[in-house]
């Protein structure tokens, strides 16, 4: 068979179990579907109909070893012609883009991954391209946090840079509660940063990004946020916002130039955003 005529070879990773559509729709389009996944989900309920070959992890969570990814991957490619790896959950972004950039698949690398998976990088450089966030620090310097802390009020919450969602959120007071908060952290509390809490409203859009340009997207608002869910208990509620509505051409905009101070080519994206009470004003929080 030439190389013209080869059928596109889809690596999927998951430490988790979902994607089964998508995984059906790539057969559908005419791919080799390969799917690398933990040892612990090999009798989930995967389209097998639709995947040429599993491999497994030994890993039983997320948080597999990168090196021994990387080498039984590359095994893998001295009879495979991986074209694409495409992760199926948040946590395998970080997989997705170690892979691409040893194997040199097309698709975000290490460094542009960092932007959708680092709650520190995608402030940071949402900021820098004028984009509004609430006020931030890295939990680094000691004396930055001092005068951070100085200059805005509380509460503050103390935010893991690579968790999803509002895993291992922290709502704080005073600098106390900082300070022991960090004594518990210890070696650890660099992998976190420290935000103002704004009140406020949050809204979430989900978009479909070709080319650099949202193509679609969709604008809705929590009911119940994902903060107050996990924390004080509740029933996980959200609501579409009018189309058309100034709140939903506001975040249509602004979604849209957050993509493009991040970077992303082509992909999906669930993106978070506050209008704030006091202001009225949206301000980004994380995608």
């Amino acid at each position: 068979m030439s190389e013209q005529d080869r059928p596109l070879t889809v690596l999927c990773i998951a430490c988790y179990f979902k994607g089964e559509e998508f995984m059906r729709e790539c057969k559908r389009q005419g791919s080799r579907v390969l799917l690398l996944t933990s040892k612990n989900l090999e009798h989930q309920k995967w389209p097998r109909e639709s995947i040429d070959e599993i491999f497994y992890m030994e890993e039983d969570n997320y948080l597999w070893n990168i090196a021994n990814l990387v080498k039984g991957v590359s095994y893998l490619a001295r009879t495979e012609r991986i074209d694409r790896i495409v992760p199926l959950d948040d946590f395998d972004l970080e997989k997705a883009a170690a892979l691409r950039e040893h194997l040199r698949v097309p698709g975000m690398g290490d460094t542009r991954t960092r932007f959708f998976r680092d709650k520190l990088s995608m402030r940071v450089k949402t900021h820098e391209d004028g984009i509004l966030v609430p006020p931030f620090v890295h939990v680094l310097n000691y004396q930055a946090l001092n005068n951070y802390m100085a200059r805005t009020q509380p509460p503050w919450v103390i935010k893991p840079r690579m968790q999803a969602s509002a895993v291992g959120i922290k709502k704080l007071y005073t600098p106390e509660q900082l300070w022991d908060t960090l004594g518990k952290l210890g070696d650890e509390q660099s992998f976190y940063l420290l935000e103002q809490f704004i009140p406020g409203d949050i809204y979430h859009v989900d978009s479909i990004v070709v080319g650099g340009e949202v193509v679609f997207s969709r604008v809705n608002r929590y009911l119940a946020t994902p903060w107050e869910v996990s924390h004080e208990g509740g029933i996980f509620r959200t609501q579409t916002v009018v189309h058309g509505s100034a709140d939903e051409t506001a975040l249509r905009r602004l979604n849209q130039e957050v993509m493009s101070s991040l970077g992303l080519i082509r992909g999906v994206s669930h993106t978070e955003y506050i209008k704030a009470h006091e202001d009225g004003r949206f301000y980004f929080l994380e995608t």
